[in-house]
């Protein structure tokens, strides 16, 4: 059976020592959010995650969702797990206290999610598509709307969804047919099919808000003419209790390879009554800060799954005995050594652990830059973070799931053919990882969306914002003589990144083909130079807690030094490859003509 520890030592070691994330109690509304709070509210989440949601991990993917009638029921355990959650007030942990969230940093949020997710990825998803809706509504509702949705959902009573893909269009939402007909008295009648809509029906809350994409008639034409409206499985009471039921109903659910537990659905909606979120034809913008919150949740999932991947085949590395060392037996007196001593096993779990190492210092990065553009009084550092968030998110939900779905086939390449069967639940981590490159837009569009939007926006920016500080910081460090057989191969690489930017762009601008053809190596050479600095931070950490005796963790700094050596000598590298195939163009793709495939 799976096991699950949440790696506390690590996530404290990154907030505390590696992004100094104590700074934020500087910010106004974070003033209570000191380490010692931070702390026993993680610890808390280690419980809940350890004691509740991963023993309902394989039952539920093994037993899925139960669909009858229009009615979907979660699996055994699923309902009072979430019962515990809503209890412990997790759903407005880092949500704005004024409609009964918590008001705790978002960093502490992206924490959360990587530990439910490597807990149980299926039951995460229930209230991080709640999240997602709760952010739509915040940034872009009237006050009556937020005043009757959000505190509900705050609590966790009540759950939100995200309703865009129809059958016949996904990424290109200009070509949806759901439409919504104006009323006299202000609300709209929405009629159309939403497929792919996950949590969109259970039995976990009270009632179900779901946030639509539709069009009104009359309005533009393509992608101008979106608009988003709230439409409630239930339509509230004046006392707020659900009441009447709404126009909306589950047609049916998916049988997918993976995440079983959490229902993906098929959503009729037959005049069903809904609000206007925002302003009419402009539902594309309040669409984004939800699929944007989406697709950073998805990233670290992939960290979740990654982490808990390499926890499972560390141990059976250390347990399975299986052949002798190449250099000689190490342990004479049983029949064979540990896999663990053979090259190749230990190649598979240091990649996983620098993965996820270095993955988790940039996913709490980004959660502290949400908090400073939302936060900070200075308008400038306020921009500056935010243009940081919309450039790193294409590179974290692309780059963190493939490289999830790598670690969790490699773990389970470890357990040879122990791999492949289900009670040793390596076979869920390859099946769960592998749908989260593609949902909330697939990986290649996130590369896309990396090279066609934010290289070009604000006349390149938001690239400034991550080039001169990794600039700055990479030419102190090669000053610095115990540094610079880390910064060396990633000033290296920070430079193939910095030449690719600028063949891209150029190319991109007479023959958009030629970016496209760039994308996916372009942000797969972003996400391993991210991850290179986030080492380089680490090892800066490392390096001088060692200087002062290590404070009774010499060992655990020490393993930090040897893995971002592993990192920069055995993963950096990629760069070239990814380059060198950038290099070459995209005339080799797009000679042949649509015959010849």
């Amino acid at each position: 059976m799976p096991v699950y520890k949440a790696p506390l030592d690590e996530i404290n070691f990154v907030l505390n020592d590696v992004l100094n994330a104590q700074s934020l109690t500087q910010l106004p509304g974070y003033q209570d959010a000191t380490p010692d709070l931070i702390q026993s509210v993680l610890e808390e989440a280690a419980k809940l995650c350890e004691n509740e949601l991963q023993p309902l991990n394989r039952s539920g993917h093994e037993e899925g969702c139960h669909y009858e009638n229009g009615v979907v029921r979660t699996p055994k355990g699923f309902k009072q797990a979430y019962d515990k959650y809503v209890e412990g007030g997790w759903q407005g942990l880092s949500f704005d206290p004024e409609y009964g969230g918590q008001g705790l940093p978002h960093t502490i949020g992206f924490v959360m999610e990587e530990l439910m997710c490597s807990a149980n990825m299926a039951f995460a998803m229930y209230p991080g598509l709640t999240h997602g809706a709760m952010n739509a509504l915040h940034a872009h509702a009237s006050e009556e709307l937020k005043q009757r949705y959000l505190p509900k959902m705050a609590s966790g009573e009540w759950s939100g969804t995200m309703c865009l893909t129809e059958p016949h269009c996904g990424t290109d939402l200009g070509l949806m047919k759901t439409k919504a007909v104006p009323q006299e008295d202000g609300s709209f009648k929405i009629t159309g099919t939403k497929i792919f809509i996950s949590a969109g029906e259970h039995d976990l809350t009270k009632n179900i808000i779901h946030l639509v994409l539709a069009k009104i008639p009359d309005g533009p034409a393509g992608i101008k003419g979106v608009s988003l409206f709230v439409v409630p499985k239930f339509l509230p009471t004046e006392d707020g209790e659900p009441g009447m039921r709404n126009g909306v109903m589950c047609g049916s659910i998916e049988h997918k390879m993976g995440i079983n537990a959490n229902a993906t659905c098929v959503m009729n909606f037959d005049d069903a009554t809904g609000w206007l979120v925002g302003e009419p034809h402009k539902g594309m913008r309040a669409m984004f800060t939800m699929m944007n919150a989406a697709r950073l949740g998805v990233g670290m999932q992939g960290l979740g799954i990654g982490v808990v991947a390499y926890q499972n085949a560390l141990a059976y590395a250390k347990d399975r005995i299986q052949g002798r060392a190449l250099s000689g037996a190490k342990n004479p007196d049983k029949a064979a050594d540990p896999i663990i001593v053979h090259p190749d096993v230990r190649k598979n779990l240091l990649q996983a652990k620098a993965f996820t190492e270095g993955a988790r210092v940039l996913g709490y990065w980004v959660g502290m830059m949400i908090d400073m553009y939302e936060k900070h009084p200075d308008a400038k550092v306020r921009q500056e973070a935010e243009d940081f968030v919309a450039l790193i998110t294409p590179v974290v939900k692309a780059y963190f799931t493939d490289m999830g779905y790598e670690v969790a086939t490699n773990s389970q390449q470890m357990y040879g053919g122990h791999g492949y069967i289900r009670e040793w639940g390596m076979e869920q981590f390859v099946r769960d990882a592998r749908i989260a490159m593609i949902y909330e837009g697939a990986n290649a569009i996130q590369a896309l969306d990396l090279v066609g939007r934010k290289m070009p926006q604000n006349m390149g920016r938001l690239l400034r914002r991550f080039f001169h500080p990794m600039q700055a910081e990479l030419e102190q460090s090669m000053s610095e003589a115990g540094l610079v057989e880390f910064a060396g191969p990633l000033y290296k690489a920070f430079g193939k990144l910095q030449q690719a930017t600028a063949v891209v762009a150029q190319k991109g601008m007479a023959r958009p083909d030629e970016a496209g053809a760039a994308s996916t190596d372009y942000l797969r050479i972003f996400g391993l130079v991210s991850l290179g600095w986030m080492w380089l931070k680490m090892v800066k950490v490392a390096q001088a807690k060692l200087a002062e005796g290590g404070d009774g963790k010499a060992d655990f700094y020490d393993a930090k030094v040897k893995t971002a050596r592993f990192f920069m000598e055995k993963m950096l590298p990629e760069v070239e490859f990814r380059f060198r195939s950038l290099m070459s163009g995209g005339k080799s793709m797009m000679d042949m003509s649509v015959e010849q495939f």
